[in-house]
């Protein structure tokens, strides 16, 4: 198959208990979890109806302004995945809409996170399948390719594997490769128990503030 038009096998098959462990963490804890360091970037922002996003990744490479690989990545994924599609950051055609929303929710996919544009707002505001994307145009696509699915692709910044595991909330988009997920997870729900006991402290008055004027003593700021 030629270079541009290729349609590799998926990634490894993930254990439902593996997606499981990261149910229900908010992609910020996720984040900091992974040294800050992993981002969808800011400019993919959710455009559904804010229902948390979580499943498996099937990638795809397409040049900007077309959408033929997304169609065939439609038609061949799985239910419980979401597709995650590298067009590029361009914005000048959208790429996907209510009949590919329809098609995605039919075939069980739960999210599709696209570095291009998309069109259809209303249609896809209403809907629970996860849609994150660069932003909108009316202008439709082209569907001649090329493209390529699942191989390595980079969506706002951020490397994504075929397999990798992607969540999304209000906050964004974020990629854990499947092997380091059950430790990311373990790691974040201390964080949350942590986080859970500031609040706490917060409002029964008892929260210590001292670490703030202890860090900037340390750094030479006169109080």
């Amino acid at each position: 198959m030629p270079i541009g038009f290729r349609i590799a096998a998926r990634g490894p098959a993930v254990p439902r208990e593996v997606i499981e462990s990261l149910s229900g963490i908010p992609t910020s804890i996720v984040s900091d979890n992974m040294g800050r360091l992993y981002a969808g970037g800011a400019a993919l922002r959710p455009y559904h109806d804010g229902t948390v996003m979580i499943g498996v990744a099937v990638t795809v490479r397409t040049r900007p302004g077309d959408n033929l690989m997304i169609h065939k990545a439609i038609d061949i994924a799985e239910p419980g995945d979401v597709l995650v599609v590298d067009a590029g950051g361009d914005l000048t055609n959208s790429l996907f809409g209510e009949i590919m929303l329809t098609l995605a929710r039919r075939r069980g996919i739960v999210g599709l996170v696209i570095d291009g544009a998309i069109r259809d707002l209303d249609a896809i505001a209403a809907s629970s399948l996860g849609v994150y994307a660069r932003g909108v145009s009316h202008r439709g696509p082209y569907k001649d390719g090329p493209g390529e699915i699942n191989v390595p692709v980079s969506v706002g910044g951020q490397p994504v594997s075929p397999g990798d595991i992607v969540i999304g909330d209000a906050d964004g988009v974020l990629a854990i490769p499947a092997s380091e997920a059950p430790e990311i997870a373990s790691l974040a729900r201390q964080q949350m128990e942590r986080e859970a006991a500031i609040l706490a402290s917060i409002a029964d008055g008892s929260i210590d503030r001292s670490w703030v004027d202890a860090t900037l003593r340390a750094k030479g700021v006169a109080l």
